[in-house]
């Protein structure tokens, strides 16, 4: 036997063991449900909110006081127009880039693009809009309730 062909096989041996250990212990283990929930992509229930935004309700409920977390989808080419929160919102940008302006003037044309990743904070009763221009973008917003929008348009 040559060396060579010892060590190849002793290469090719390691890289099947690399393998199949992660796949053996792939197996998924069953939660204890006392401990932690959770909820698959294909599990989270996404609800139209209108001209193009998409809502799903992780915690709480932003329509009463306390604590809420929202995933939000603005789908390509809609956005909000002006308007502000009662109290401050914190915005994480999952995916694609969040377009955010800010005033009462609705410009979309002025807007910021904000790309995956960036964390935003809105705060209370200052007017902003955003959404999504040539791709969609999905947020994490979290706050306290009640979460409402209220219309601040100057024509």
């Amino acid at each position: 036997m040559s060396i060579s062909w010892i060590s190849r096989r002793y290469w090719l041996g390691a890289l099947l063991l690399a393998v199949a250990v992660p796949l053996s212990s792939a197996q998924r283990a069953e939660l204890n449900p006392k401990t932690l929930a959770y909820k698959l992509p294909n599990q989270i229930n996404w609800v139209a909110r209108g001209d193009g935004l998409l809502q799903a309700v992780m915690a709480g409920d932003p329509a009463k006081p306390g604590f809420y977390v929202v995933l939000a989808k603005w789908t390509a080419g809609h956005m909000s127009r002006p308007h502000f929160h009662p109290n401050d919102r914190f915005i994480t940008v999952l995916s694609g880039t969040w377009w955010v302006g800010t005033g009462a003037k609705f410009s979309p044309e002025t807007t910021t693009p904000l790309p995956a990743g960036t964390f935003v904070t809105h705060f209370a009763k200052e007017v902003h809009f955003d959404g999504a221009k040539d791709a969609d973008v999905t947020l994490e917003i979290t706050g306290m309730g009640p979460g409402t929008s209220t219309p601040a348009e100057v024509k």
